[in-house]
């Protein structure tokens, strides 16, 4: 289980006061604890996605008549990565 936790020291300064720490959870006791931190409002509690790059050819394949598949764009980067790799 993975959390994105957002700490705001003022809402007045949401802005410039805000970080963001990536929190992988080991003991499941700990999602408690995690969750008593956002009921009390300290903590603001947003799960991650699991695939951005899904998430982002999903985006851009709205956009466009002709999009290719995962297969396709795999393709083409193992081509580049041998090309590049090949003048090395």
């Amino acid at each position: 289980m993975c959390f994105r936790l957002v700490s705001l020291k003022s809402k007045k300064h949401y802005l410039r006061n805000m970080q963001e720490f990536k929190i992988e959870i080991l003991n499941p006791k700990a999602v408690k604890l995690i969750k008593d931190l956002q009921d009390l409002d300290l903590i603001k509690i947003t799960e991650s996605s699991a695939s951005g790059l899904k998430a982002y050819l999903k985006k851009m394949r709205s956009h466009s008549a002709h999009a290719p598949s995962v297969k396709e764009i795999t393709a083409i980067v193992e081509e580049v990565r041998t090309a590049r790799y090949a003048r090395k």
